[in-house]
């Protein structure tokens, strides 16, 4: 076989085209595949002629460089799809994967952030300049209200809120599209941000699509700097920054709807989670903040504490 011959780039366009992988799910597998591929000291389509005991020898290897259960289950995953790929296409004849065990994952609970923390943190939004202050607290009112992934909000159309709806439709994971919550505050948030957004617009580009328009070459605000304005609003509110991204506003916003009385899969829909065990880890995470508030507050509690 022509060693130009990629397996891998095959692998992506498929995974691309027939079941619409997100843009971020192909980066995470393409770096994977390219991590097997380096570890091993192999050509892309040498992984076609590796065995059971290459991958196992590449697994050990990951156990060595310290790598989480999480991340070494996502590697497991990427190569477990590709070489089933690899067999219906009849690019190899065995699946040396078939074996390999899944690693074994503790259960950890997502960071939150308690109600008064998340006000704290809309509030220390007004440290910034007045244009950029309106445009933070926009940004963490959506997200706490919507839930939405941080992937999702910088790339929301200006379109999308024109009409200051109640609800939006966000396109999430795979394609799908799912009904999420803006709640008066939020709304009004946006109302405000509107008002101030063309001085965030490039010069002349009157045209930009994006709510959340940046100089940027991405012409909208990155994940990665919506991530440093949130340290620093989280610097200036007393709160850790380590505590504090925009993935937490995410599990604020699922947590705080289980501790209001929300049912599970009405979360679920609402966070796009295709499996509703992801959702569940929320039920730990309010289960433990109810808990804390039972030992902090109840009388009985305190008596035997005290």
């Amino acid at each position: 076989m022509s060693s130009r011959f990629d397996p891998v780039k095959q692998f992506l366009q498929m995974m691309a085209v027939e079941r619409n992988a997100a843009k971020l799910t192909l980066e995470a597998y393409g770096r994977d595949l390219a991590d097997l591929v380096d570890t091993l000291q192999v050509t892309a389509s040498g992984l076609l002629s590796l065995a059971e005991s290459d991958l196992a020898r590449y697994f050990t290897t990951l156990s060595e460089r310290g790598l989480s259960a999480a991340t070494t289950q996502r590697k497991r995953s990427a190569i477990r799809q590709f070489y089933r790929f690899c067999v219906a296409e009849n690019l190899t004849g065995a699946d040396p994967s078939r074996k390999i065990a899944a690693a074994k994952k503790g259960l950890t609970l997502p960071k939150i952030l308690s109600r008064a923390e998340v006000d704290s943190l809309i509030a220390a939004c007004a440290e910034k300049n007045p244009h950029q202050a309106v445009r933070l607290e926009c940004l963490i009112e959506m997200a706490y209200a919507s839930g939405m992934r941080i992937s999702e909000l910088v790339g929301l159309k200006l379109d999308a809120v024109q009409r200051d709806p109640a609800y939006l439709i966000i396109k999430g994971k795979g394609g799908v599209e799912r009904l999420v919550p803006l709640n008066p505050s939020a709304r009004a948030a946006i109302r405000e941000y509107l008002e101030i957004r063309p001085a965030f617009l490039p010069a002349g580009d009157k045209n930009n699509p994006y709510l959340f328009a940046s100089r940027g070459v991405d012409g909208h605000l990155t994940r990665r700097r919506v991530g440093q304005l949130l340290d620093e609003a989280a610097f200036n509110a007393g709160i850790d920054p380590a505590r504090v991204s925009p993935h937490v506003l995410r599990h604020a916003f699922a947590t705080h709807l289980l501790e209001g009385g929300a049912d599970l899969r009405t979360v679920q829909t609402l966070l796009g989670h295709a499996d509703i065990s992801t959702t569940q880890i929320y039920t730990h995470v309010a289960g433990e903040r109810l808990r804390e508030v039972v030992e902090s507050h109840h009388p009985l509690a305190k008596k035997r504490t005290g």
